[in-house]
């Protein structure tokens, strides 16, 4: 079968690699879709991988069953988490579906690959009326983080979220709280991507090479803040702006991964009373959720913005690591 692999500075090859056979408790995935994921871009652009690819996120139909699985059949349809629960059947977490709370979950990966191997237990069997591009998205972090997310909201109606960062899950968030009706504001430097956020809902964008973002913020808020501020770039500087740019008792909530931040624990929290609330992926339990929403009228699927074959998934690449896309769909 054919893998992609991060061949280092931007390139791509795609490996023979033997069919896959699933361990008790797995299954072997034969892929439809998969979708990139912004964390994928750090070996993208820089050394590569020696083997294999950061894909994470795909759905797929079941190919073959390692030994004692009992919730799924051949030929069942599929999205998978890569997050997978531990091997004790009495966690208190995992059994819950919350597998990214236990201190021995597992991670699944090289999901851009013709197969892919996965817990039997981190597999969603997708109905009949979800499409591919919205199961592979509602059963991981595509639009996992933006509704974990909101889970976490204090303020369980705000009336302004300020979203610094218009990437895939930045673009998932606005879509996500426009559907509930709430006044989005979205910070990034690329125009592309401030388009889209626009098109999803978005009532007014910034570019912070153009404008100061806080103050704009500021200025839209009559002073006083966004609610909620929710940080998706990764970047330290939009780290101390969600601060600056939410009010009072407000809340900034965490996507993007971080390298240490020096921050003013007086200025940023205490004085101002901020709650800070760190996001990490989703509950796999909060797949039935997204899938509810969906069926009443969320279309989670219009994050993805382009659709190429697996044969160009360069292309893809391209795009994405260009900010010119939200989420980038590949077809087996």
């Amino acid at each position: 079968m054919k893998q992609l692999r991060f061949a280092g500075q931007g390139k791509l090859e795609y490996d023979d690699v033997p069919d896959l056979e699933p361990k008790p408790g797995e299954v072997v995935i034969k892929t439809a879709v998969s979708v990139l994921c912004g964390s994928e871009m750090g070996a993208y652009r820089g050394n590569g991988t020696k083997a294999g690819n950061g894909g994470h996120e795909a759905a797929g139909i079941v190919l073959k069953l390692g030994g004692n699985v009992t919730n799924l059949k051949v030929g069942d349809r599929v999205g998978v988490s890569p997050v997978a629960p531990c091997d004790d059947p009495a966690c208190p977490y995992c059994s819950k579906g919350q597998f990214t709370w236990c201190r021995h979950w597992k991670f699944y990966g090289n999901f851009h690959s013709e197969q892919f191997l996965a817990s039997a237990r981190a597999c969603q069997v997708l109905p009949d009326d979800v499409d591919w591009a919205t199961g592979v998205l509602i059963t991981g972090d595509g639009f996992g983080v933006p509704y974990h997310s909101s889970t976490k909201f204090i303020n369980k109606d705000p009336s302004t979220i300020a979203i610094f960062g218009a990437g895939p899950i930045g673009l998932g968030n606005v879509i996500l709280q426009a559907y509930y009706g709430r006044r989005i504001i979205v910070s990034d430097i690329s125009e592309a991507r401030l388009e889209l956020a626009r098109k999803f809902g978005a009532s007014a964008t910034i570019n912070p090479k153009e404008k100061d973002a806080v103050e704009t913020i500021k200025e839209l808020t009559d002073g006083v803040g966004a609610d909620i501020a929710i940080e998706c770039a990764g970047r330290p500087e939009t780290v101390h702006q969600c601060f600056a740019a939410v009010r009072t008792g407000g809340q900034v909530i965490f996507n993007g991964e971080q390298p240490e931040v020096p921050i003013s624990i007086s200025g940023a929290f205490i004085r101002r009373d901020i709650t800070a609330t760190g996001s990490w992926f989703y509950h796999f339990c909060e797949y039935s959720d997204m899938l509810r929403l969906c069926r009443e009228g969320l279309q989670a699927k219009s994050l993805v913005t382009h659709r190429l074959p697996f044969a160009e998934a360069a292309k893809g690449y391209e795009l994405f690591a260009a900010g010119k896309t939200g989420k980038v769909l590949f077809e087996y």
